[in-house]
């Protein structure tokens, strides 16, 4: 499967038709994110089952300014509309389909109500 461009209008619907995104932030000015993006492609091949995505921080700055993208490139990860993983730095391939079956072996139950307990815990 090819990468999903990402922006303002797609952002939210993408993210919540699809139980498991992967976002690279990235600019086209950024050497490492050059350097990483035929990574992605490559690794995004191999995984169907799953949305990967780009979000150009030049374009789409009002996207990469909420997540508060201060480095790139940067990988998000969400699993049910939950971000379970928000780093900067390119992968080299191997580490990434580390990450990605790491991110797939999560038990989403438990995230949940580990969310759930910091929510509670957060004064309103």
């Amino acid at each position: 499967m090819s990468t999903v461009d990402l922006n303002g209008d797609n952002f939210e619907q993408i993210i919540n038709d699809n139980p498991f995104v992967i976002i690279d932030f990235w600019a086209p000015w950024c050497g490492p994110c050059k350097q990483f993006g035929p990574v992605y492609e490559s690794v995004a091949e191999d995984y169907p089952d799953i949305v990967f995505a780009k979000v150009n921080t030049e374009v789409e700055q009002e996207l990469a300014g909420h997540f508060n993208i201060r480095s790139i490139p940067t990988l998000m990860i969400f699993r049910e509309q939950i971000i379970i993983y928000a780093q900067p730095g390119a992968l080299m391939g191997g580490q990434f389909e580390q990450l990605i079956e790491q991110a797939k072996d999560l038990d989403m139950a438990d995230v949940k109500k580990q969310v759930a307990e910091q929510d509670s815990e957060t004064p309103a």
